[in-house]
């Protein structure tokens, strides 16, 4: 089901109108409580430290999570001490919020968080309730980075970033379930900054592209190349990302196998997608639900996203304006 939900969302269907009470209801829900938000009638704790919000007004996989990590490593390089909240999708905890590092299982704390750890080495707590991971890391960091939230608004923000997905974009312009929008398009004018991942830009945004580092062996995180036939996986919001980024490294799989975001894995069922002599490729936030029981001929790729320089400046001008009056 779902899968036809996103193929109708970008290629149109007429059986989306019989969605349309219940897209009708949730824009009325989803109206009045940011509206009860905005009036005061719900509670929005206030935090010691300021927060930025790193969202999208769309389902699917945009490109929050490497988004997330440049901006931590941008804040560390100018000094500050950044930490990230998340929700943990897919993590399994016996209580939240849960204090994640380096160490930290993914079927704990969920695939993106593990990531984050991982590649950062910041403060980072994950839980349904944002609002109290955020306060188990306030008191040693300077700046809290929210990995997704843009609609958790019970969680008070001093800046918001969107990320939009540049081959995607807004699909039908609907609004859940008639299309793929949480919010209206309008919503993005309210944000500091509008990034665009991959794709041409609009005005306004900033164009964020992904950039491949080495291969690398899941088992062990040495660097190593794919050998023989290469036989691709990914379990992301949008699994043809990837498989395009292997077409621009002119590679061409003998199979792509597409699984849904946050799949937990098991070791079965991957080692059953390749024959003697294939390698099994994926995705960085693939590789750490499966580290632990990977084969010698499993690897994942590493992206680093780089946003330019004119938004770094205008990032940090922000950030230091808000810091300023704390």
């Amino acid at each position: 089901m779902q899968a036809w939900l996103e193929r109708a969302w970008q290629q149109g269907h007429p059986l989306l109108w019989l969605l349309a009470p219940l897209t009708a209801l949730f824009v009325l829900i989803s109206t009045l409580r940011r509206w009860a938000y905005r009036r005061g009638w719900l509670e929005q704790p206030e935090l010691s430290v300021p927060l930025v919000v790193v969202g999208n007004i769309s389902v699917g996989g945009n490109g929050k999570t490497p988004t997330v990590i440049y901006l931590v490593e941008l804040l560390k390089r100018q000094g500050l001490r950044p930490g990230i909240i998340s929700r943990g999708y897919g993590g399994k905890a016996e209580h939240y919020p849960l204090r994640v590092d380096s160490q930290t299982p993914a079927e704990l704390c969920g695939d993106e968080p593990a990531l984050m750890a991982r590649r950062t080495g910041v403060p980072l707590a994950v839980g349904p309730d944002r609002v109290a991971a955020a306060q188990l890391l306030q008191n040693e960091v300077d700046i809290l980075i929210s990995d997704d939230g843009m609609q958790h608004y019970r969680l008070a923000r001093q800046l918001e970033l969107a990320v939009v997905d540049g081959a995607r974009r807004f699909g039908n312009g609907w609004r859940l379930p008639m299309g793929p929008l949480r919010e209206p398009i309008a919503r993005l004018s309210q944000c500091d900054w509008v990034v665009c991942n991959g794709g041409q830009p609009q005005r306004g945004e900033f164009l964020m592209t992904l950039e491949p580092a080495q291969w690398r062996r899941v088992q062990d995180d040495l660097a190593a190349s794919p050998e023989g036939d290469w036989v691709a996986m990914a379990g992301i919001g949008h699994p043809p990302r990837f498989f395009a980024t292997l077409a621009e490294l002119g590679t061409t799989p003998v199979a792509c196998h597409s699984f849904a975001d946050h799949q937990a894995y098991q070791r079965a069922e991957l080692a059953a997608l390749t024959q003697p002599g294939q390698s099994l490729v994926m995705t960085e936030k693939d590789a750490v639900k499966c580290r632990d029981f990977a084969q010698a001929n499993w690897y994942y790729l590493p992206v680093t996203a780089s946003l330019g320089a004119d938004f770094d400046s205008q990032f940090m001008l922000k950030v230091k304006e808000v810091l300023d009056g704390v």
